[in-house]
């Protein structure tokens, strides 16, 4: 297997998948409604198993410049993890392509809530299952403008360049980044260019990681496929005015949403 082993779920583990919640102080709503939304998923009904694990794919933070972001959200976020993970909940945390400077630091973000960050992507056992997770912005290749960018900003010299800036400096390219690709999406979207994933690209993968089952988020198009002898779980994205949002569920008994995302 090319793509390492980040857990084994047997037995009476239940685990819970989740991503672009894109929490963060722009929008205190939707910061409080994942929060209750996790509580409620975590509570499950009296014949299911209690999710023992917890895996936040990417894009958990609208934006990220650094583990020394001051975020109201990523404070409630931490309390929250880290209560979990005091409780016995393993708490997985994903880089997206928004929050991609999570553990900028050593220790970081992730690390002072409890929670173990995963490269992107690695394989889970979920119950004899050989599954792989990753966020999702690796498979759509046909973007080439954004895999070029995606190149740049995950290359150490440019994350090294960037947080050697001062915070406010750094908050303010976030912003234009934000912006800039608000803008590029909705040109992609008037040209009718493809925004989802690759299926070459998912077939790769597959193929790489020696698995026939994919979970993955960022193209907020949650959905389950299965083509060509691959399953793939899409994950809803989060939204407060629209009511969207929601979890993939996995125990030894099934594999379903909960949520609204429709």
């Amino acid at each position: 297997m090319g793509i390492p082993l980040a857990a084994v779920l047997e037995g009476q583990h239940c685990a819970l998948f989740a991503s672009d919640m894109h929490l963060g102080d722009h929008e205190p709503r939707l910061t409080a409604r994942f929060l209750k939304a996790l509580d409620q998923a975590l509570s499950p009904a009296s014949d299911q198993a209690a999710p023992s694990h917890l895996f936040l794919l990417g894009d958990v933070f609208e934006a990220w410049v650094g583990d020394d972001q001051p975020d109201q959200s990523a404070l409630l976020l931490s309390t929250r993890l880290r209560s979990l993970s005091e409780q016995g909940i393993r708490v997985f945390l994903m880089r997206g392509n928004r929050d991609f400077l999570m553990g900028s630091r050593s220790p970081g973000w992730p690390q002072d809530c409890g929670a173990q960050l995963l490269d992107d992507a690695v394989c889970v056992s979920l119950f004899g299952t050989l599954v792989v997770i990753v966020h999702g912005d690796s498979l759509c290749t046909d973007d080439i403008g954004y895999q070029q960018f995606r190149a740049q900003v995950r290359s150490p010299q440019w994350q090294a360049e960037f947080l050697s800036r001062p915070l406010a400096e750094r908050l303010h390219l976030a912003r234009h980044m934000r912006e800039q690709s608000e803008i590029n999406k909705a040109a992609r979207a008037q040209a009718s260019l493809p925004m989802d994933v690759n299926p070459a690209a998912v077939r790769s993968l597959a193929h790489t990681a020696g698995v026939r089952h994919l979970i993955h988020g960022h193209t907020h198009r949650p959905a389950h496929h299965e083509a060509e002898g691959l399953s793939r779980w899409v994950l809803p994205d989060w939204h407060a005015h629209e009511g969207r949002g929601g979890f993939l569920r996995i125990d030894t008994h099934s594999w379903r949403m909960i949520g609204h995302w429709h």
